[in-house]
């Protein structure tokens, strides 16, 4: 599949090592921003694995590489919102991490100051939309509907299919690995996401 034509770590999938300082001085003052920001890079690792784009057949494009960040991204927040008051402090980090590390790429990739604002809102309204339908289908243990979002929301409106069907069964696992994870180790900034090859299975 062709790549877009654009060379933003996130999008490409690199992650953010290379630059993780630079971006981490943005979050000195914020409350768990080094654990914040390392769960991020775990999500982003998570979302380069191969398997989406050439197994399962989500598009290999922005849309798409947005579309597993945060989806990735969703599973800590999920997770991290079961674990009181203090885990929904880190699950803003996370977020406020995506975010900046959003800004700074549009930014690199030539995006004016005037539409960078008017993107990040769209892309802010996307994440929320997309949570919200993930959120409701995992809670209600509802394959069926969570493959519905994901064909709805990853193939822009394809029919659920046996790829999406795929992503969701493997969503699914993966929040169970994340449940099932304790607290203390997201706290550090530890969140071990499985193999896209052994969350399908």
């Amino acid at each position: 599949m062709a790549r877009m034509p654009c060379q933003s770590d996130w999008l490409r999938g690199v992650g953010i090592g290379d630059r993780g300082m630079a971006l981490f001085g943005m979050f000195r003052r914020k409350p768990h921003e080094r654990a914040g920001f390392e769960l991020y890079n775990a999500a982003v690792a998570a979302a380069r694995d191969p398997y989406f784009y050439h197994t399962l057949g989500v598009p290999d494009t922005m849309d798409g590489r947005f579309d597993m960040v945060g989806l990735h991204v969703f599973l800590l927040v999920h997770r991290l919102h079961s674990a009181s008051e203090q885990g929904k402090q880190l699950a803003q980090a996370v977020f406020d991490a995506m975010f900046s590390d959003m800004d700074i790429n549009l930014r690199e990739i030539g995006i004016s100051d005037m539409r960078v604002g008017k993107k990040m809102k769209e892309m802010w309204e996307a994440f929320n939309g997309r949570s919200a339908a993930y959120a409701a289908a995992i809670e209600a243990n509802d394959p069926e509907a969570l493959a519905a979002a994901i064909a709805r929301n990853v193939w822009r409106g394809r029919e659920p299919d046996a790829d999406a069907r795929a992503l969701a069964h493997a969503i699914m696992r993966q929040d169970r690995q994340l449940q099932a994870q304790p607290s203390e180790a997201l706290f550090k900034g530890q969140a071990a996401f499985l193999p896209m090859v052994q969350a399908a299975a």
